[in-house]
């Protein structure tokens, strides 16, 4: 079973867990699914936090970890520069579908900045990293794009070819 990480990068809800609002809807949706969830994560919206959070992820054994908020315009979204030199390859058509999907219901969905990649740290497996958007809309469409593939990215991940 594939262990998922849900870092909620959020100096409000630091200050009041009800405020993980996104953080929470992945973290159920995934379970929902299936996935074995690792315990609610929340950091403040730092980049040297938010990456230390994410090394000690995939240390602690996780094989995707998503961060949920500080992915927009605002001066302390910086969930993107944080994970991005964590990043080996980007596969963007995962958040392109998740904003062309939020696109669907506000426009505002198009400013997320977040991104999705490969991760590979040494001694340990190639893993996913995602950044989902703050909202608890955004938060779905996420669920809605990864669920599905979710398997099948950690089994490429390992190795293993396409079906034909």
């Amino acid at each position: 079973m594939t262990t998922v990480t849900v870092i909620s990068c959020s100096d409000a809800a630091l200050e009041d867990a009800a405020e993980d609002r996104a953080g929470t809807v992945l973290r159920e949706g995934l379970a929902s699914l299936g996935f074995q969830v690792s315990d609610p994560q929340i950091v403040p919206c730092d980049t040297s936090l938010i990456t230390s959070a994410l090394v000690d992820a995939f240390h602690g054994g996780a094989r995707v970890v998503i961060t949920a908020g500080a992915s927009g315009l605002l001066p302390q979204d910086v969930a993107v520069e944080a994970t991005m030199p964590l990043v080996e390859s980007e596969i963007p058509g995962i958040m392109e579908e998740v904003r062309r999907r939020g696109a669907e219901k506000t426009p505002l969905a198009l400013l997320s900045r977040g991104v999705a990649g490969v991760v590979e740290l040494p001694g340990l497996p190639r893993s996913l990293v995602v950044n989902a958007p703050g909202s608890r809309g955004g938060a779905r469409d996420t669920l809605a794009v990864l669920g599905p593939m979710l398997e099948r990215i950690v089994a490429s991940l390992d190795g293993v070819g396409h079906d034909r």
